[in-house]
Order: C-alpha cells, then structure tokens, then sequence
C-alpha cells in the first residue's frame, strides 16, 4: 500500500508540478525535483507562486513561519509533497469507505 501512494502522490506531482522523474521513485528523489521546481516558480515571482500555494491550499502561516529560514524551497517541496500525500491518503480511505458500505444502500 505504501509504495502505492508513493508512486500515486510522484504521478500527481508529476503531472501538477510538470516534473521529470527518476526510474527509480523515492521520496528524497521527488522532494529534490519539486524543490528544483519551486525555485523557478519563485523566481516568476510572489503572485503566482502564492496563488498556487492557495489553490493546493497550503496553509498561509506555514508558509510564513518557512520564509524567513534557510534553504526554504526544500521546506515548501515538503509542505506540498505532504499536502499532496494527505489527498491520496483520503482518497484511498475514501474509497475503501464506499466498497464497505451495503450495495444496495449506494446510489
């Protein structure tokens, strides 16, 4: 299950975060690539890395607490990797939920 949602959560930020992965998949891997991305988001400037930020809602005052610290893109690759890890956990669980429910009781 959990190499599951590691190689769920790496297509996500795949395909969000227009990352190019390593044939081999491991977290230290991902958070480098998506650090990388980060970086270049960063440097398009605040509205647009901000507006991201909201729309995969991570928290406004963990980023604030971050952006003050040393190596803050490495920080953010790990609030976004963990939000990201947080949907396909609740999907999975979501998911297991309504396989568990009575068929006769689904729509």
């Amino acid at each position: 299950m959990a190499d599951t949602i590691l190689t769920e959560t790496a297509l996500a930020l795949r395909r969000d975060w227009d990352l190019a992965l390593p044939g081999t998949l491991s977290e230290e891997a991902i958070l480098q690539l998506l650090a990388e991305r980060i970086v270049t988001i960063l440097e398009r400037g605040a509205e647009t890395f901000y507006q991201l930020m909201y729309r995969l809602d991570i928290s406004e005052k963990k980023l604030n607490a971050i952006l003050g610290e040393d190596n803050v893109p490495a920080k953010i690759a790990r609030l976004v990797y963990d939000r990201q890890l947080e949907k396909i956990k609740s999907r999975h669980e979501n998911r297991m939920r309504r396989e568990d429910l009575d068929p006769e009781l689904q729509w």
